[in-house]
């Protein structure tokens, strides 16, 4: 695992040493940056998001979660004591962490039925 507090993110990110930092990242397991701000985040979900062509989720609980929220491509707000920012700026609500599991695997899986369900479709209609 690879845990980076927000100084080091912050010459991490710079351009010059971006790749470096991506490909240090790709080999860890997990990636933990912590005492990050807010616009450290949302750059990190850029960065992942553009430089590997990957899809994002990004996950927050409180206000300064909502950058990295927008930036990502699925975003889920979490309910709680912060507030009422990262459920309004996000893609799918819950109330609580432990209902993550739920929404990954079901509703994921829903939602990639009905996409392949729609797509049969589509063709054989037109």
């Amino acid at each position: 695992g690879l845990v980076i507090d927000g100084r080091t993110l912050a010459y991490a990110l710079e351009p010059a040493l971006e790749d470096k930092f991506l490909a240090l990242a790709k080999r860890c397991r997990s990636v933990l940056c912590c005492r990050s701000t807010p616009l450290q985040k949302s750059m990190v979900v850029k960065l992942v998001r553009d430089k590997l062509k990957a899809m994002t989720l990004a996950i927050g609980d409180g206000a300064n979660d909502v950058s990295m929220i927008q930036v990502a491509d699925v975003g889920v707000g979490i309910s709680g004591q912060e507030g009422m920012q990262a459920v309004m700026a996000s893609d799918f609500a819950i109330p609580r962490f432990r209902h993550l599991e739920k929404l990954l695997l079901v509703h994921g899986h829903w939602c990639y039925s009905r996409l392949a369900n729609m797509v049969l479709y589509f063709f054989y209609k037109n």
